[in-house]
């Protein structure tokens, strides 16, 4: 199985009208100008398995970048985002890059005018597919506006894919964490299954059937980010197993050909209250995955110093890839991580964790060089990778412009994969 790549065109080209990148941005869309859902819906041209299919790049974003969201304000106050974090952080040792300044400012993201210039940088610089971190606890919804409010009425939402990975971790006072005391549990992962059911016929209702939802061979894409919250909800493999078949049931009874169901796996915890597979193969295997994938690096690569090498965790991470191909049973979607500082999320007069060193543009522009030429030289597997992260701000692991290196990590991107 691959997923293709397609040239995607803006909804304005589509109706034969010459706009300018300014004039797209302030676009109203009539439905009449959209296509319908069979020409968007990713079923067209050589299936994912097929030689010579091109490869997907995903990239997973974080949608804590913008006022109003009812807990954050309940939390921290009137108009609070991550953005504070970001604009707070200061350097901890001599050459240490931080603060970390975006270039287009500290913009509100569930805006749709700013998201419509994110979906056109990524769609200009070859990411098909933006992967939302996805949040939905027993009381309710978070951190869900940049994607209700910002991608999904953006005028140019159809130049680029999306999905969701359900963040069904722990949510934790880390924002900022004072060391060494355990972090405050706010908002727990482990959900009921009523509420899991829940989650199963909004997201089948209210983003698998938009245009835009990314597929796998024609199936929505879905993801897990915590396989043990997961089954904890539901207390064994079985009910577990289960309850994933009643959510495939349902996507067919709306229509769809079943579903692209994907578990992230890591080694390494790196937020608190994080837990480790004991057999993560066999629990997958068991569970009936479609794929697995990584969030980010350093869920496999240790840092065992201040500053680590970027390489030396690629080539750790890498070690990590040929284990998981062998390990699963399921096809591996490999990652590629822009960095690692965690710096902003600590209060600053802490000090700071261990943190990637060294990764400049060149070396990630690399780092994707090898991931493609490895997706394809195999014979098998899933023509996909995806990458950490479109917007991790306050984790030091990003692709928008800052005021460092501009647009460079995103140029990366297209000179690794574009024509």
């Amino acid at each position: 199985m691959r997923t293709t790549r397609r040239k995607f065109v803006s909804a304005a080209s589509l109706c034969g009208l010459a706009l300018t990148g300014r004039q797209l941005l302030s676009l109203e869309l009539s439905p009449s100008c959209l296509p319908s859902l069979p020409e968007m819906s990713g079923l067209g041209g050589k299936s994912a398995d097929e030689p010579g299919a091109p490869i997907t790049v995903a990239a997973y974003y974080f949608g804590n970048f913008h006022p109003g969201d009812a807990r954050n304000e309940k939390l921290k106050g009137k108009g609070w985002s991550e953005w504070e974090l970001v604009k707070a952080a200061k350097p901890q040792f001599p050459g240490h890059q931080q603060p970390k300044t975006p270039l287009w400012g500290y913009v509100d993201e569930s805006d749709p005018q700013v998201m419509a210039r994110k979906i056109a940088a990524a769609a200009d610089n070859h990411i098909d597919t933006f992967i939302f971190d996805w949040y939905y606890y027993d009381d309710g919804p978070f951190l869900q506006a940049a994607l209700d409010q910002g991608f999904l009425k953006a005028p140019n939402c159809d130049r680029l894919k999306f999905a969701l990975i359900w963040a069904n971790h722990d949510w934790v006072d880390i924002h900022p964490y004072r060391r060494p005391a355990a972090p405050k549990l706010l908002f727990p992962g482990k959900v009921t299954p009523q509420t899991f059911d829940k989650v199963c016929d909004q997201v089948i209702e209210n983003y698998f059937s938009h245009k835009s939802y990314w597929r796998v061979d024609g199936k929505p894409y879905f993801s897990f980010y915590e396989l043990t919250n997961l089954l904890a909800g539901f207390g064994t493999v079985e009910t577990t197993r289960d309850a994933l078949e009643k959510f495939r049931t349902k996507a067919v009874s709306a229509g769809f050909p079943g579903l692209h169901l994907n578990a992230v796996v890591w080694g390494k915890p790196i937020l608190p209250l994080e837990k480790a597979l004991t057999d993560p193969a066999k629990l997958v295997q068991d569970l009936g995955f479609d794929s697995v994938t990584s969030y980010v690096w350093i869920h496999h690569a240790k840092l065992p110093t201040q500053q680590t090498d970027y390489n030396a965790v690629r080539d750790q991470y890498f070690a990590y890839w040929t284990k998981a191909e062998a390990m699963f049973k399921a096809p591996y979607i490999p990652n590629v991580t822009v960095g690692w500082d965690g710096t902003p999320r600590l209060y600053q007069d802490m000090g700071f964790g261990n943190i990637i060193s060294g990764n400049t543009p060149e070396r990630f522009r690399e780092a994707l060089l090898q991931t493609k030429r490895r997706l394809l030289a195999e014979k098998d597997g899933l023509r996909i990778l995806n990458i950490n992260a479109w917007n991790e701000w306050t984790e030091g692991s990003y692709l928008e412009p800052d005021t460092v290196h501009g647009m460079k990590y995103l140029e990366a991107i297209r000179d690794v994969f574009g024509p």
